[in-house]
């Protein structure tokens, strides 16, 4: 039986996760992917990737615009797996934590949550102010899954994709679907 896993993709720094993830799923038959991308998203991967956005939407079984609010995902009915929001800016953030379904993108976290389905999101910024630790902290106590994009250096990384295939790779392990993107921790 194919899983769907539905994906955003917010304007925030790191959208190579994002991509990355895509990449990894793309080759896994078992996983349908769902993409929406906000326009800010569209905008940062042209900036970090030099590439065009229908490269990226291309790599997802199925993806939407992010003002059809009539597409599957923004229904309770779509089943899935979840979602991921990878990376998460802090504007994407703030709608989900107030509730503000203004777009696909957030509809389709709010239906997640009203749901009780598996939720991770993947925020990029640093520093933190009150605000920001206040709209992860509401959604943590949600259930959310809050995945900050910190490798870790105990597997030795040797490149940059060796860490963003970390960060990609513990994503994948929130929703139990299997990889081999890094070596994982076996006692010292």
């Amino acid at each position: 039986m194919v899983k769907r896993l539905t994906v955003g993709i917010s304007g925030a720094s790191g959208v190579i996760y994002g991509i990355r993830l895509l990449e990894v799923l793309r080759a896994n038959p078992e996983i349908e992917t769902h993409l929406v991308i906000s326009p800010e998203g569209e905008t940062t991967i042209r900036i970090e990737t030099g590439r065009d956005p229908k490269e990226i939407y291309a790599l997802a079984d199925r993806h939407y615009k992010v003002d059809n609010l009539a597409a599957a995902i923004a229904s309770g009915s779509f089943r899935g797996l979840g979602m991921a929001v990878i990376p998460c800016s802090m504007k994407t953030l703030a709608g989900i934590a107030s509730g503000y379904a203004d777009n696909l993108l957030l509809r389709a976290a709010d239906v997640t949550l009203k749901e009780g389905r598996k939720f991770v999101i993947v925020p990029r910024e640093s520093p933190m102010h009150a605000i920001h630790l206040e709209n992860l902290l509401k959604l943590a106590r949600m259930g959310v899954t809050v995945l900050m994009a910190a490798p870790p250096f105990y597997h030795h990384p040797k490149t940059l994709d060796d860490m963003i295939d970390y960060i990609v790779g513990r994503t994948l392990d929130c929703f139990d679907i299997e990889h081999d993107l890094y070596r994982r921790w076996a006692g010292g």
